[in-house]
Protein backbone atom coordinates (compact mmCIF):
# COMPACT_ATOMS: atom_id res chain seq x y z
CA UNK A 1 0.00 0.00 0.00
CA UNK A 2 1.73 3.41 -1.26
CA UNK A 3 1.78 5.76 1.54
CA UNK A 4 -0.92 8.71 -0.62
CA UNK A 5 -3.94 5.58 -0.54
CA UNK A 6 -2.34 4.80 3.04
CA UNK A 7 -3.56 8.38 4.30
CA UNK A 8 -6.62 8.51 2.29
CA UNK A 9 -7.74 5.20 3.91
CA UNK A 10 -7.35 6.81 7.55
CA UNK A 11 -9.23 9.79 6.72
CA UNK A 12 -12.38 8.73 5.12
CA UNK A 13 -15.09 6.87 6.63
CA UNK A 14 -13.98 2.93 7.85
CA UNK A 15 -15.57 0.08 5.76
CA UNK A 16 -18.17 -1.34 7.66
CA UNK A 17 -17.68 -5.06 9.08
CA UNK A 18 -19.50 -6.88 6.49
CA UNK A 19 -17.86 -4.85 3.87
CA UNK A 20 -14.40 -6.05 5.96
CA UNK A 21 -15.78 -9.20 5.85
CA UNK A 22 -16.21 -9.45 2.24
CA UNK A 23 -12.76 -8.11 1.53
CA UNK A 24 -10.91 -10.76 4.11
CA UNK A 25 -13.23 -13.58 2.49
CA UNK A 26 -12.17 -12.58 -1.37
CA UNK A 27 -8.70 -12.88 -0.12
CA UNK A 28 -9.10 -16.08 1.60
CA UNK A 29 -11.40 -17.99 -1.26
CA UNK A 30 -10.90 -16.17 -4.79
CA UNK A 31 -7.32 -15.80 -6.46
CA UNK A 32 -8.76 -12.27 -7.81
CA UNK A 33 -8.16 -10.45 -4.42
CA UNK A 34 -7.39 -6.83 -6.60
CA UNK A 35 -10.56 -7.27 -8.67
CA UNK A 36 -12.18 -6.29 -5.29
CA UNK A 37 -12.86 -2.70 -5.45
CA UNK A 38 -12.34 -1.59 -1.92
CA UNK A 39 -13.37 0.91 0.30
CA UNK A 40 -11.95 4.45 -1.24
CA UNK A 41 -13.70 3.59 -4.55
CA UNK A 42 -16.64 1.40 -2.42
CA UNK A 43 -17.33 4.76 -0.58
CA UNK A 44 -17.01 6.90 -4.06
CA UNK A 45 -19.76 4.53 -5.26
CA UNK A 46 -22.07 5.07 -2.19
CA UNK A 47 -21.54 8.85 -2.38
CA UNK A 48 -22.67 9.22 -5.98
CA UNK A 49 -25.60 6.77 -5.84
CA UNK A 50 -27.10 9.12 -2.91
CA UNK A 51 -25.45 12.48 -5.09
CA UNK A 52 -27.80 11.35 -8.20
CA UNK A 53 -30.86 9.93 -6.27
CA UNK A 54 -31.14 6.49 -7.94
CA UNK A 55 -33.44 4.13 -7.37
CA UNK A 56 -32.89 2.01 -10.63
CA UNK A 57 -29.40 0.78 -10.37
CA UNK A 58 -27.41 -2.32 -12.62
CA UNK A 59 -24.39 -3.50 -12.10
CA UNK A 60 -22.16 -5.41 -14.44
CA UNK A 61 -19.85 -7.41 -12.93
CA UNK A 62 -20.45 -8.38 -9.26
CA UNK A 63 -17.69 -10.17 -8.28
CA UNK A 64 -17.73 -11.26 -4.39
CA UNK A 65 -20.39 -8.38 -4.11
CA UNK A 66 -18.72 -5.72 -2.42
CA UNK A 67 -19.31 -2.83 -5.09
CA UNK A 68 -22.92 -4.29 -5.21
CA UNK A 69 -23.71 -3.75 -1.22
CA UNK A 70 -21.66 -0.10 -2.05
CA UNK A 71 -24.35 0.95 -4.31
CA UNK A 72 -27.26 -1.07 -2.27
CA UNK A 73 -25.95 1.32 0.38
CA UNK A 74 -26.34 4.79 -1.39
CA UNK A 75 -30.03 3.59 -2.57
CA UNK A 76 -33.00 5.72 -2.44
CA UNK A 77 -36.15 4.48 -0.37
CA UNK A 78 -37.39 1.63 -2.44
CA UNK A 79 -34.64 1.08 -4.88
CA UNK A 80 -33.08 -1.63 -5.88
CA UNK A 81 -30.02 -3.22 -8.05
CA UNK A 82 -30.13 -5.43 -10.40
CA UNK A 83 -26.14 -7.19 -10.18
CA UNK A 84 -25.00 -9.50 -13.18
CA UNK A 85 -22.21 -12.08 -12.78
CA UNK A 86 -21.22 -14.96 -15.08
CA UNK A 87 -19.02 -17.48 -12.48
CA UNK A 88 -22.08 -19.12 -10.50
CA UNK A 89 -19.27 -20.35 -8.19
CA UNK A 90 -19.58 -17.16 -6.27
CA UNK A 91 -22.89 -16.95 -5.36
CA UNK A 92 -22.58 -18.72 -2.28
CA UNK A 93 -20.34 -15.58 -1.12
CA UNK A 94 -22.11 -13.08 -2.75
CA UNK A 95 -25.36 -13.62 -0.81
CA UNK A 96 -23.65 -14.23 2.53
CA UNK A 97 -22.11 -10.80 2.31
CA UNK A 98 -24.94 -9.24 1.26
CA UNK A 99 -27.02 -10.20 4.30
CA UNK A 100 -24.51 -9.79 6.60
CA UNK A 101 -25.10 -5.98 5.20
CA UNK A 102 -28.37 -6.45 5.36
CA UNK A 103 -28.75 -5.08 1.75
CA UNK A 104 -30.53 -8.52 0.58
CA UNK A 105 -34.22 -7.02 -0.15
CA UNK A 106 -32.33 -4.40 -2.43
CA UNK A 107 -30.23 -6.73 -4.56
CA UNK A 108 -31.26 -8.98 -7.38
CA UNK A 109 -28.50 -11.34 -8.24
CA UNK A 110 -28.42 -12.61 -11.85
CA UNK A 111 -25.96 -15.32 -12.86
CA UNK A 112 -26.08 -14.74 -16.50
CA UNK A 113 -23.88 -13.33 -19.63
CA UNK A 114 -24.33 -9.65 -19.69
CA UNK A 115 -24.79 -9.34 -23.00
CA UNK A 116 -27.62 -11.80 -22.95
CA UNK A 117 -29.26 -9.95 -20.22
CA UNK A 118 -29.08 -6.11 -21.81
CA UNK A 119 -29.99 -7.52 -25.09
CA UNK A 120 -33.12 -8.44 -22.79
CA UNK A 121 -34.72 -6.21 -21.15
CA UNK A 122 -36.04 -2.71 -21.15
CA UNK A 123 -35.98 -1.45 -17.92
CA UNK A 124 -34.24 2.23 -17.61
CA UNK A 125 -31.52 2.68 -14.99
CA UNK A 126 -30.71 5.75 -12.90
CA UNK A 127 -26.78 4.66 -12.20
CA UNK A 128 -24.73 1.52 -14.13
CA UNK A 129 -21.43 0.29 -12.74
CA UNK A 130 -19.10 -1.75 -15.38
CA UNK A 131 -16.69 -3.88 -14.47
CA UNK A 132 -16.38 -6.83 -16.10
CA UNK A 133 -15.05 -8.74 -18.93
CA UNK A 134 -12.95 -5.41 -20.73
CA UNK A 135 -13.16 -7.35 -24.04
CA UNK A 136 -16.60 -6.48 -24.05
CA UNK A 137 -16.94 -2.71 -22.74
CA UNK A 138 -17.96 -1.03 -25.99
CA UNK A 139 -20.54 -4.00 -26.41
CA UNK A 140 -21.76 -3.42 -22.65
CA UNK A 141 -21.65 0.41 -23.41
CA UNK A 142 -23.56 0.66 -26.28
CA UNK A 143 -26.36 -1.65 -24.83
CA UNK A 144 -26.48 0.41 -21.56
CA UNK A 145 -26.90 3.64 -22.94
CA UNK A 146 -30.50 3.82 -24.50
CA UNK A 147 -31.59 2.05 -21.06
CA UNK A 148 -30.45 5.24 -18.96
CA UNK A 149 -32.23 7.94 -18.14
CA UNK A 150 -30.96 11.14 -19.46
CA UNK A 151 -28.83 12.96 -16.47
CA UNK A 152 -27.72 9.34 -15.55
CA UNK A 153 -24.80 8.05 -14.62
CA UNK A 154 -22.31 5.29 -16.05
CA UNK A 155 -19.08 4.65 -14.25
CA UNK A 156 -16.88 1.98 -16.18
CA UNK A 157 -14.21 0.60 -14.12
CA UNK A 158 -10.02 -0.18 -14.94
CA UNK A 159 -10.16 2.06 -17.99
CA UNK A 160 -6.23 2.85 -17.39
CA UNK A 161 -5.31 -0.79 -16.91
CA UNK A 162 -2.28 -0.42 -14.84
CA UNK A 163 -0.87 2.32 -17.19
CA UNK A 164 -1.03 -0.15 -20.61
CA UNK A 165 -3.49 2.06 -22.22
CA UNK A 166 -0.57 5.42 -22.29
CA UNK A 167 1.74 3.00 -24.26
CA UNK A 168 -0.54 2.31 -27.06
CA UNK A 169 2.05 0.07 -28.42
CA UNK A 170 0.76 -1.83 -32.36
CA UNK A 171 1.31 -5.09 -30.71
CA UNK A 172 -0.44 -4.20 -27.30
CA UNK A 173 -2.33 -7.11 -26.05
CA UNK A 174 -6.53 -7.60 -26.94
CA UNK A 175 -7.33 -6.74 -23.77
CA UNK A 176 -5.52 -3.36 -23.62
CA UNK A 177 -6.96 -2.79 -27.64
CA UNK A 178 -9.89 -2.87 -26.63
CA UNK A 179 -9.54 -0.60 -23.66
CA UNK A 180 -7.81 2.11 -26.23
CA UNK A 181 -10.68 2.06 -28.58
CA UNK A 182 -13.57 2.25 -25.53
CA UNK A 183 -11.83 4.93 -24.17
CA UNK A 184 -11.48 6.24 -27.48
CA UNK A 185 -14.89 5.98 -27.88
CA UNK A 186 -16.80 7.40 -25.02
CA UNK A 187 -14.49 10.67 -25.38
CA UNK A 188 -15.83 11.16 -28.82
CA UNK A 189 -19.76 10.25 -27.86
CA UNK A 190 -21.58 13.61 -28.43
CA UNK A 191 -24.17 11.75 -26.21
CA UNK A 192 -22.34 12.05 -22.89
CA UNK A 193 -19.40 14.01 -20.97
CA UNK A 194 -17.05 12.01 -19.61
CA UNK A 195 -13.94 12.29 -16.87
CA UNK A 196 -11.69 9.85 -15.96
CA UNK A 197 -10.38 9.54 -12.48
CA UNK A 198 -6.83 8.27 -11.59
CA UNK A 199 -8.63 6.35 -8.84
CA UNK A 200 -6.79 2.45 -8.37
CA UNK A 201 -6.69 1.49 -12.15
CA UNK A 202 -8.80 4.30 -13.40
CA UNK A 203 -12.77 5.02 -13.39
CA UNK A 204 -14.67 6.46 -16.14
CA UNK A 205 -17.23 8.72 -15.01
CA UNK A 206 -19.88 9.13 -17.63
CA UNK A 207 -23.18 11.67 -17.52
CA UNK A 208 -25.81 11.10 -20.37
CA UNK A 209 -26.32 14.22 -21.90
Amino acid sequence: MDRAYKYILEHSTPQSEALAWIEKQTNIRTNFRQMLSGPVQGALLTSLVRLCGAKNILEIGTFTGYSAVCLANGLSGGGCVDSLEINDELEDLIREGWKRAGVEDRIKLHICDAVAFLSSTDKVYDFVYIDANKREYQQYYELVLPRVRSGGLILVDDVLLGGKVFEQSPSCDKQTQSLLAFNDLVSSDPRVDVVILPLRDGLSVITKK
